[in-house]
């Protein structure tokens, strides 16, 4: 029996063969996850059901010498989930229950593939999980971990990092680790999430939820263009007020989300600022009288005050679907997920403008205002000559522009192969290698999640490991990383 056949049959008697699928037309699924520019078919994509199955496929792939790439709902923009071509990819997605739910001690432990918003539901409605990406109704936690993800309550609450109080991890040998938040050592935890999956795979999360806030105010104000909704940010911010969300979107991203929700966002807006204060009912009732006052000196043409659950609802789910709108703008659009200081904000953003101009590309931005995470969007037509290709270098030099503010390459999306490129504009070479000798002590065959983060490929001792990097189709065009 040939190597790779061995192997297939041992994961179906682990997984059961109706859980094991190598037919091309079954993996073109997994082929990207949710940056589809880049595209990749694994040898097999194995889903099993339990996380006694997840380290028995581990330790085959380990004992086949055979790289495998873990996955959760596929909705990753960094090409994180990338599948290798002659290694599995290990889907979550049968991992989905919550484990335990403990309000007196504010935990919840769940499994990998359970989705962020299943979280904040089961706690519902005296508590809730604070981190929630743009796909919180499909992301699943295990992906959460692996990129460190955010969303747009992170200026206040913070990362995934700051709510994740236990591991559970198999390692790419087929070992099981536990890891806690307040043990006595190294801080292993702290380097599992956002690690991307290049340590290992987990297969039960402990988590940390909060109380609900007494009162929630919401509103979006709608202003003559970003410098001036810059302008709002700033003043907020320098009054010593924490957002809950404050979040901003330009006339293109307001256009596209107007015409895919109806919220009834202004179209006539060259940017709209949403803020959402949260806390004890008389400070955010305080609070929100001051950030109107503050929106109307930075020039809002219009405030939309949300006065019942259901139009809160309405305003963020403008603000929420921004992503997915697009595809009414443009047929494909190439996401980014730079960071700058605030104070750089309009420098950067007409260094976008200019760059878009130049490339004749138009670039939708929607960004998490309050900490700088620009996310710009950039579109372009695949049936073009030259437009993927165009696309994708002014997607890099908006990342390098970012960079040159002094801010980073990625907020919350990861490096993952999109940006492994450009590491070296942020890390010197003996950073780089402090990051790779931590990936070996974790990972010395280099099973896990390989060619990814790293900007080129190295080798864990003297043995080299079974990765070879293959051409990846990229909107019909082939091209290496």
């Amino acid at each position: 029996m040939a190597p790779d056949a061995h192997l297939i049959s041992r994961l179906q008697d682990i997984c059961g063969p109706e859980h094991v699928l190598t037919h091309p037309h079954a993996l073109a699924t997994y082929r990207s996850d949710g940056l589809v520019q880049y595209r990749q078919t694994p040898l097999a994509a194995v889903l099993p059901a339990t996380a006694t199955e997840v380290r028995d496929v581990v330790r085959a792939c380990f004992e086949a010498n055979v790289p495998w790439v873990a996955r959760g709902a596929g909705t990753g923009l960094s090409g994180g989930a990338l599948p290798v071509a002659e290694g599995v990819l290990i889907v979550l997605a049968r991992l989905r229950r919550i484990l335990s739910v403990d309000l007196r001690d504010a935990r919840v432990v769940v499994e990998p593939g359970v989705s962020n918003l299943a979280v904040s539901r089961a706690v519902a409605p005296t508590h809730f999980f604070p981190p929630d990406p743009s796909s919180q109704v499909v992301c699943s936690i295990g992906g959460n971990v692996a990129e460190n993800s955010g969303g747009a309550h992170c200026f206040k609450y913070g990362f995934t990092t700051n709510y994740v109080t236990g591991l559970e991890v198999v390692l790419s040998d087929g070992s099981v680790v536990q890891c806690q938040r307040d043990a006595p050592g190294y801080d292993l935890l702290g380097a599992l999430v956002g690690s991307e999956g290049t340590l290992g795979v987990v297969t039960r999360v402990e988590l940390r939820v909060v109380p609900a806030p007494e009162a929630v105010r919401t509103l979006v104000a709608f202003f003559e263009d970003t410098g001036a909704a810059g302008d709002a940010v700033t003043a907020i911010v320098s009054a010593g007020i924490v957002p809950g969300a404050i979040e901003m979107m330009d006339r293109l991203s307001i256009q596209a989300a107007e015409q895919a929700t109806g919220a009834g966002y202004r179209l006539d807006a060259g940017a709209a600022l949403l803020v959402e204060l949260d806390g004890p009912q008389e400070e955010c009732t305080a609070r929100f009288e001051h950030v109107l006052a503050l929106c109307a000196r930075a020039g809002a043409r219009d405030v939309r005050v949300a006065l019942s659950e259901q139009e809160r609802a309405l305003i963020w789910k403008a603000r929420k679907a921004a992503f997915a709108a697009m595809g009414r703008v443009a047929p494909a659009y190439y996401v980014q997920d730079g960071v700058i200081p605030r104070t750089q904000l309009s420098k950067v953003l007409r260094t976008i403008d200019a760059l878009a101009a130049q490339y004749e590309l138009r670039v939708a931005n929607v960004f998490h205002a309050g900490d700088g995470n620009l996310h710009p969007l950039v579109c372009y037509d695949a049936a073009r000559a030259g437009e993927p290709e165009r696309a994708e270098e002014l997607a890099g030099l908006i990342v390098k522009a970012c960079v040159d503010a002094g801010g980073s390459i990625t907020g919350e999306h990861g490096v993952g192969i999109d940006k492994k490129a450009q590491m070296p504009s942020m890390f010197s070479e003996s950073d780089l290698e402090a990051f790779h000798r931590l990936r070996c002590a974790f990972d010395p065959g280099g099973l896990a999640n390989p060619g990814k983060v790293m900007p080129t490929p190295r080798l864990c001792g003297e043995v080299p490991g079974p990765y070879r990097e293959h051409p990846l189709e990229r909107d019909g065009v082939a091209a290496r990383f």
